[in-house]
């Protein structure tokens, strides 16, 4: 598979705030224009795993802009896999998984109840040579996938790593990697959901390792927007030449800005953001509402 890590950049963000700290982005959205950032670090080893165990097909779960299914659909054609998705509700028009249907992804469109119970979807469907993966790439081996962010570039200089948060497995992979100088901090991209605390600690190789979580910059929800969100998107992209997504990087980039311009950040902070790819949430706006 194309997955070329030498493109991975570290770039600076001189348009933020220009309160204090010094700020970088690391461009994992670079490593393929699919199977995208956060997404191939996530899956490397489930994949690996799959065809070590001889299987034939990968399973997994998710919506109808899901990032994690048409990313998990083109790596399984480009290694000679099978791939099933398991869509939540009857989404069955989005570009996003039409996409994944020309991969090769045979899609079974779920009601959002039984789509719920994984367990049951996974009794019901099982066959002996499948691999299951859960959805968006939760689970240990994703974050070991995640911890090897930290092997594309030099990391060591950074105090403050800031990720959008879904799943919470990148960030639990983040956590494990990082330096005891480094605070890992997560923005989470869905409404209320505290509970993702707890689903990042059982990841973690270590459990005693602090978590911080900010839970204010949703917009509402999970791909949930606003016009502000969508003006500060704009702005960055004409500034920064920097594309985001309204599901997780849009919220991460406008999140970071606002927390640099309230100090949260002491002046001698050195801050990266991570860009984790995937733009497939885009897909779901109407023609003109993105300059990019």
């Amino acid at each position: 598979m194309e997955i070329n890590l030498e493109q991975i950049t570290l770039e600076s963000l001189p348009s933020l705030s220009k309160t204090g700290s010094t700020r970088s982005i690391l461009r994992l959205d670079k490593v393929h224009p699919i199977v995208s950032g956060n997404k191939w670090f996530k899956l490397r080893y489930y994949i690996a795993e799959a065809l070590e165990g001889k299987k034939s097909t990968i399973a997994s779960f998710g919506g109808a802009f899901s990032n994690h299914i048409v990313a998990l659909a083109y790596a399984c054609k480009a290694l000679k896999l099978e791939s099933v998705g398991f869509i939540r509700g009857e989404e069955a028009g989005s570009i996003t998984l039409q996409d994944a249907a020309k991969a090769g992804m045979q899609l079974h469109y779920i009601s959002r109840n039984d789509f719920n119970d994984k367990i049951y979807l996974k009794n019901l469907y099982h066959q002996p040579d499948w691999y299951w993966i859960n959805e968006g790439g939760y689970g240990k081996i994703g974050a070991k996938g995640a911890s090897t962010i930290f092997n594309t570039v030099d990391l060591n200089s950074f105090t403050h790593i800031v990720c959008a948060v879904g799943t919470g497995t990148m960030m639990a992979g983040l956590i494990d990697a990082a330096n005891c100088h480094q605070q890992i901090i997560g923005i989470s991209v869905l409404k209320n959901n505290f509970s993702i605390e707890a689903e990042v600690k059982y990841l973690l190789k270590k459990k005693d390792q602090p978590i911080t979580i900010f839970y204010d910059y949703h917009f509402g929800g999970y791909a949930k927007h606003t016009p502000l969100l969508l003006n500060f998107m704009n702005e960055l992209y004409l500034s920064e030449a920097l594309p985001t997504d309204i599901v997780y990087t849009g919220k991460l980039m406008f999140a970071v800005n606002d927390l640099i311009t309230k100090k949260y950040f002491g002046d001698d902070a050195n801050i990266l953001v991570i860009h984790s790819g995937g733009l497939q949430g885009n897909r779901s706006l109407a023609d003109g509402k993105l300059v990019f």
